[in-house]
């Protein structure tokens, strides 16, 4: 018997059939589950069944370390790619920064709200300017200077440290280096980054500059998985903001600004709540 105020979240996309919800809400209630939370999407053009569900552990017949067991002759049965995490086990965050300090306080702000489930285990740096918000906020602060001769063998110390530090998921909030490749082996979709456009537009470096050249009207910020093509990944969150002629550039930038904190914590806590289901090179967004 599972113990008391526990929650379960299940992720689940398989190709659609009918009574799929069904199936899975008596497979649930069947073993003592009351469900809490279900939402559910079908992909019509690939015909494809996208399911987010939570319920409480309390009186299910299953021990909560037995689920994925439990489930996979059904995910077998539908060919569904599925996962299950208990509320109970929170991630552990690294959050990754340069110069700029607004992405990192607004996390940092949420996190001493309460907002975000999960632990902020480390602050990596490629300089050394922000240490004081991490010793605001009591978090250890690493620097590692990096140059194009040295990347290599700094990248290798930082995973060690994140492999040191457990780390479930790292956060990219401004950081202004391109990871390599490695990152992205050691920890798919689970390299948040936020890109101060609104993707696919502008991507690639100094975009509010592209943004003001064009004379566009509007500018977003792009919060994203990270993959091994630059600024590709799969969309989390976006926003934008209407500008006009009147703008400077400075003015764009510090119109982004807001953006890019705010759409950044919106897809932090939405991959911290498993609300986000990645299919190819786009997402599914239960919020």
């Amino acid at each position: 018997m599972a113990e008391k105020n526990l929650t379960a979240i299940l992720l689940w996309s398989c190709p659609d059939k009918k009574g799929l919800v069904s199936r899975i809400a008596q497979f649930i209630f069947e073993r003592g589950g009351n469900i809490l939370d279900l939402d559910e999407h079908v992909d019509r053009s690939e015909q494809i069944f996208f399911l987010r569900v939570a319920w409480d552990l309390s009186g299910f017949s299953v021990a909560p370390e037995k689920l994925e067991e439990t489930f996979l002759p059904l995910a077998k049965e539908y060919s569904a790619e599925c996962s299950i995490r208990l509320d109970r086990e929170k991630r552990r965050l690294a959050i990754f920064v340069s110069k700029y300090n607004h992405c990192l306080q607004e996390i940092l702000w949420r996190h001493e709200l309460g907002e975000f489930d999960a632990e902020i285990a480390v602050i990596i740096s490629n300089h050394p300017d922000l240490s004081y918000l991490a010793e605001r906020y009591h978090i250890p602060f690493h620097v590692f200077p990096i140059t194009r001769d040295n990347k290599i063998q700094q990248e290798s110390k930082e995973l060690e440290l994140l492999k040191q530090q457990n780390i479930d998921t790292v956060v990219l909030a401004r950081y202004m280096q391109v990871v390599s490749p490695k990152y992205v082996e050691k920890y798919p979709h689970r390299i948040i980054n936020i890109h101060h456009s609104f993707l696919p537009a502008f991507a690639g470096g100094n975009p509010y500059k592209q943004a003001y050249e064009r004379g566009v009207k509007i500018v977003g910020a792009t919060c994203h998985y990270i993959t091994d093509v630059l600024d590709e990944g799969p969309i989390i969150e976006q926003d934008i903001i209407r500008i006009s002629h009147k703008d400077s550039l400075d003015d764009l930038i510090r119109k982004g600004r807001d953006l890019e904190r705010l759409v950044l914590a919106r897809g932090v806590r939405l991959h911290l709540q498993d609300r986000v289901l990645i299919h190819g090179r786009k997402t599914v967004v239960f919020d």
